[in-house]
């Protein structure tokens, strides 16, 4: 099976990129030709010949790239000026190839920076394509590229970054009080950056955008990378055909233990988009209160209704259930926290822990040593800051939430704009898709759903996880089609996830 997309290191895409020029085999100088007629490309395709492009350009590799780019442009009829921000009297190989290839066709586009006065001046018309460092920097930007970066970000131009933004870094976090382009697009090589993942850096990245260059890279360096992004190919792969001669037991029986006075919607959209998953049975155990509600709006749902009025119970026989999903709209009530504490202790098959029952669990951290192996647990950042403990930034967070699915030998999917699923072996996935339009409430009800009926039939904790988050993100991406992210709402997205499975098993 094809895995997901890698997200290599900046370490590993060195030796990605070595391993290309000897197996290919091509000079270096060539690969990076490759990547800059992709970048040409892309411009070409969004901005006609009454652009004015003003290339920085460093003065290593991601420089080379500048100064090839700058010349494809000039040869397309482009207009092209390009600044060569002198930072050091170091510079790359294939940087100075390309630069004397620039000077000889084109010396009179092509300007020398030696200091601040020298700067350029940008209009706010003008597209400036940031090509000073690329993804091997290590420290923070300082000096005359500092300043150069400064007066990019105040010009009020769009800038356009080539494969990282110049001062952010790849695989860690950028001290943000240092000198960053802040571009509105980014076109890196290959596959996204992890960096790209935390909506700490969005406002650097701007949209990104893959270009593939062809890269290769060996068995070894691809078991050595640990984080990945899902794609839709890796999905379908997943997906499992459903037997001809199946049957209702076939596809297992979920019990989704959600609602409290007040708050059975979360366990309506819940069971809905359990049932979507393709689950073959469905209880939903509810207080009284909800009796009427959960019969009458999941009439495919059998009810199992507790003694009290408004609240969850201790008193269950969970024996006869392949999967547990717990939490959505469970109230916070100290009986209700008790009973989320029985469930842990006495069901011994992975459970699907969401919103009030991760909420307890906080409150009485001891309880994590009672979560079953393999189990699911779906928090958004503020609800695992409850499990864990505050940090300082995405990069640390991910680092805590892989240290928790190793010692609690669990599976977090951590929710956002690339939700996270974390491994026991200590993997990441990040998913890619989903729009700003499911940050709504309820969404995370349909997401647990989801991925509890996907359990129930008997889909690997990992397999149920990266199937839910992208099937889910996906029918969010069809409801925006629809409905726009403004007003689209949970319901909506429950509606289109059968879309999102057709589209899938096509």
């Amino acid at each position: 099976m094809q895995p997901a997309l890698p997200l290599f290191s900046a370490e590993q895409i060195k030796a990605i990129d070595a391993f290309t020029i000897q197996s290919e085999p091509i000079t270096s100088v060539d690969l990076m030709e490759r990547a800059a007629f992709k970048c040409t490309h892309w411009l070409m395709k969004h901005f006609d010949t009454q652009a004015v492009f003003k290339i920085c350009c460093g003065l290593g590799n991601n420089g080379g790239d500048g100064l090839a780019i700058a010349r494809q442009l000039l040869e397309h009829g482009y207009k092209v000026e390009v600044f060569i921000i002198n930072y050091s009297d170091k510079c790359s190989n294939d940087f100075l190839i390309n630069k004397q290839q620039l000077k000889a066709l084109y010396t009179r586009f092509l300007m020398e920076v030696n200091d601040v006065k020298h700067l350029p001046h940008f209009q706010s018309s003008d597209i400036i394509i940031d090509a000073l460092f690329g993804i091997g920097l290590s420290k923070p930007l300082s000096g005359l590229a500092a300043e150069c970066v400064n007066r990019m970000n105040e010009s009020g131009a769009m800038i356009i970054a080539i494969d990282i933004p110049s001062g952010l870094f790849a695989d860690k976090g950028s001290d943000k009080q240092s000198s960053i382009v802040k571009a509105q697009h980014t076109l890196t090589f290959q596959s996204p950056k992890l960096g790209f993942m935390f909506a700490e850096n969005s406002m650097y990245i701007g949209k990104g955008h893959v270009l593939d260059i062809d890269l290769k890279w060996t068995d070894a360096i691809q078991k050595e990378c640990s984080a990945f992004y899902l794609t839709e190919y890796f999905i379908k792969q997943l997906l499992k055909p459903r037997p001809k001669f199946s049957h209702k037991g076939t596809f297992g029986h979920s019990l989704l233990i959600a609602g409290s006075y007040g708050k059975m919607g979360a366990a309506i959209m819940s069971a809905h988009a359990l049932l979507r998953s393709g689950a073959g049975l469905l209880t939903v155990c509810v207080p009284q209160c909800g009796y009427e509600i959960i019969q009458t709006a999941v009439p495919e749902a059998m009810a199992l209704v507790n003694c009290d009025e408004h609240m969850q119970f201790s008193e269950l026989n969970t024996s006869s259930y392949s999967v547990i999903g717990i939490g959505p709209g469970l109230g916070t009530e100290a009986d209700t926290q008790q009973s989320v504490k029985v469930i842990l202790e006495t069901f011994a098959k992975p459970l699907v822990i969401d919103a009030d029952a991760l909420n307890a669990i906080g409150l009485y951290k001891e309880w994590l040593a009672f979560i079953p192996k393999d189990s699911i647990l779906t928090p958004h950042p503020k609800e695992f800051e409850r499990l864990t403990k505050p940090v300082n930034n995405d990069f640390e967070r991910h680092r805590l939430q892989l240290e928790f699915s190793k010692q609690y030998n669990v599976y977090v999917v951590l929710k956002g704009a690339h939700t996270c699923i974390t491994t026991p072996q200590g993997d990441s996935y990040f998913n890619s898709t989903g729009n700003s339009g499911l940050a709504k409430g309820g969404s995370g009800d349909v997401l647990t759903g989801l991925i509890t009926g996907l359990v129930a039939q008997g889909y690997s904790s990992l397999e149920a996880s990266v199937i839910g988050v992208y099937v889910h993100g996906l029918a969010g991406d069809m409801t925006r089609d629809e409905k726009g992210e403004i007003a689209m709402i949970p319901t909506d997205v429950i509606e289109n996830i059968p879309n999102a499975f057709m589209r899938l098993m096509e």
